[in-house]
């Protein structure tokens, strides 16, 4: 289980491509599912989709508190709304509606954030989603979701259309390879999936640093270091026993996320490790706290040590601690 799929970048598309794709499939045969943009139909890819299915495409403009409330009375009217915005103005401009329309008032709104993460790159920290996690998370009532490549892509589309209550989903702009080829290592929202699996250190990640933690434990293994990897695509609710689990099994953690080390995946962890008695070696790798620098996803990958080179580094270093 877990070897790298050499090659495979050929086929891998960017997960917001395949949540489009996916979405369109699925609301051809359910009329009920409906899509609202914030003039984000192009960079959403859902161009086809108002092509092919005008009556169930609402445009609401530049207007992302507008987009959130109109979602919001859609679901609660009985369809199946899908909020397609930039995760930074979706996230920021909107967070009020989304607590209140859409959590408190338990509208089952699939709110879908999309260039996530650094995926803007040169545009700059305006437009870096890096508080999405943190403060979703403090709001009651909401699942955060955040697909690895195509397959938990496809498969996170699928089961937000059957869920019945708040959900963030988000997605990046980069051709994803595939993790795993095992047909068993099945996609559940609160359930990590352990992609490849080793008795040294535990790699947790999310989202697009998946793949690169998942290069980083072919590295180590070089270096006689067997690696877990574990894509947490739910930062909530989160894998509790898999977490648990892996800290016994394992000498170490270390978490990964496109996203501030403030209030995401490793400080959720952290939370939830240290109040079970953990005393191993731990790690909260993600963008520190201050403004990015500029350029594109991966030069920003590669600057804050989110490549697979700086994860394995940073493995090895806390390892020689």
């Amino acid at each position: 289980m877990g070897a790298v799929i050499e090659n495979n970048t050929i086929n891998g598309k960017p997960n917001q491509d395949v949540f489009s794709a996916t979405l369109l499939e699925l609301a051809d045969k359910d009329r009920n599912i409906v899509v609202v943009t914030s003039d984000s139909r192009g960079s959403g890819k859902l161009v086809a989709f108002g092509q092919q299915l005008p009556g169930q495409l609402v445009e609401i403009g530049i207007a992302e508190q507008n987009l959130v409330g109109v979602a919001a009375g859609l679901a609660s009217a009985g369809k199946r709304t899908f909020a397609v915005s930039p995760a930074c103005f979706l996230t920021a401009r909107a967070l009020e509606q989304i607590k209140n329309d859409v959590c408190y008032s338990d509208n089952p709104v699939r709110l879908i954030g999309i260039s996530a993460g650094v995926s803007y790159g040169a545009l700059g920290s305006t437009h870096h989603s890096l508080h999405d996690f943190a403060v979703l998370r403090t709001i009651n009532n909401i699942i955060i979701v955040a697909p690895a490549d195509n397959f938990e892509t496809t498969e996170a589309v699928k089961l937000a259309v059957k869920l019945n209550k708040p959900l963030y989903l988000r997605f990046g702009k980069k051709a994803m390879p595939l993790l795993t080829d095992d047909k068993q290592n099945g996609f559940e929202f609160g359930k990590g999936r352990v992609i490849r699996k080793g008795s040294d250190v535990t790699i947790i990640a999310t989202g697009e640093t998946v793949y690169p933690a998942l290069q980083s434990a072919e590295k180590l293994i070089q270096q006689g270091i067997n690696t877990t990897v574990v894509s947490m695509h739910t930062i909530k609710p989160l894998d509790a026993e898999l977490i648990l689990q892996l800290a016994k099994d394992t000498g170490a953690i270390v978490t990964v996320e496109e996203h501030s080390v403030n209030g995401g995946l490793g400080e959720a962890c952290a939370s939830l490790l240290l109040q079970n008695k953990y005393n191993k070696p731990f790690k909260i790798m993600g963008i520190p706290d201050e403004y990015t620098v500029t350029g594109s996803q991966t030069e920003i990958f590669d600057h804050y040590g989110l490549s697979a080179d700086g994860i394995a580094q940073a493995v090895l270093n806390l390892l020689q601690t």
